[in-house]
């Protein structure tokens, strides 16, 4: 009993005595709790994100609705165009997913226009309101065509060949009866009297000017020249006159409609204004 008391005293008298907890216990709940605070924190930030990234969508998509119902195109002008009709001319400018969308066209077609395509020069695309727009066609300046193993060769002013194709265009006058071994694109036709392409320039702008339009220009082997309207032929001669002859022609060329033969203008002339017309 006496060791058991002595224990005791020295235990309570002993000032270097102190109480030890375990470290390692206690440094694991400290992390513990650092891990539930950092999981809950990375928690609040993801739903933070999540919540931001479904406003966003529901933006999108709510601005996505509102130009698809109020930016679509209803009404289309089509203007200077000849060679293709007013359909293909929309659907070469409005094709693709988002081809009628005003915005999208605006965007896709802001200072410039669509170029590349054989026989127009370049297509200009104006949005004039958010339902409509305006396509205005710049066709390459044709002066008649050729026919050549199966295809039409185009050629302008100049002579120069502008195009090839399986089909004819409608206003635009066959030139038979000149004479060429090759044709080469972007390059003059070889043929004899390269002169003569500014005769048939002249020849078609005057029958536009009054509102005439031939089916064919026919060159003899003196480049007399004369036009074809159907069934009816008008012989014109050369060039001398020719302007004051198709002048005359315009008021000639309603009564030979449905009639089949010649009208030999070769001797008119501002003094002898002298013409006939022979049936075949």
């Amino acid at each position: 009993m006496a060791e058991r008391k002595t224990v005791r005293k020295v235990k309570r008298k002993n000032p270097n005595l102190r109480l030890v907890r375990n470290n390692a216990v206690r440094a694991g709940r400290n992390k513990g709790g650092q891990r539930e605070e950092l999981r809950f924190g990375k928690s609040k930030r993801l739903l933070i994100l999540s919540v931001l990234l479904l406003f966003l969508l529901v933006i999108l998509i709510a601005g996505y609705e509102y130009i698809i119902r109020n930016y679509t195109v209803t009404t289309v002008y089509v203007e200077g165009n000849v060679h293709y009709t007013n359909e293909e001319i929309m659907d070469m400018v409005m094709g693709g997913r988002f081809g009628h969308n005003s915005l999208f066209l605006s965007l896709k077609y802001k200072d410039k226009g669509m170029e590349d395509i054989p026989f127009i020069q370049t297509m200009d695309v104006t949005i004039e309101t958010r339902d409509t727009i305006r396509i205005t066609v710049y066709e390459k300046a044709l002066a008649g065509y050729v026919s050549y193993l199966g295809q039409y060769v185009y050629f302008d002013k100049d002579g120069i060949v502008v195009e090839t194709s399986a089909e004819d265009t409608a206003g635009i006058p066959q030139v038979t009866g000149l004479k060429f071994d090759y044709v080469i694109l972007h390059e003059r036709l070889p043929v004899e009297k390269p002169e003569v392409f500014d005769e048939v320039l002249n020849i078609t702008q005057l029958l536009e000017r009054y509102s005439m339009s031939a089916d064919r220009i026919y060159f003899d082997p003196d480049y007399r020249v004369t036009l074809m309207f159907g069934d009816a032929k008008v012989a014109l001669g050369d060039d001398q006159y020719i302007d004051e002859k198709i002048m005359k022609l315009q008021y000639i060329l309603p009564n030979l409609i449905g009639e089949k033969g010649t009208l030999d203008m070769r001797e008119y002339s501002e003094d002898t204004k002298s013409y006939s017309f022979e049936l075949d």
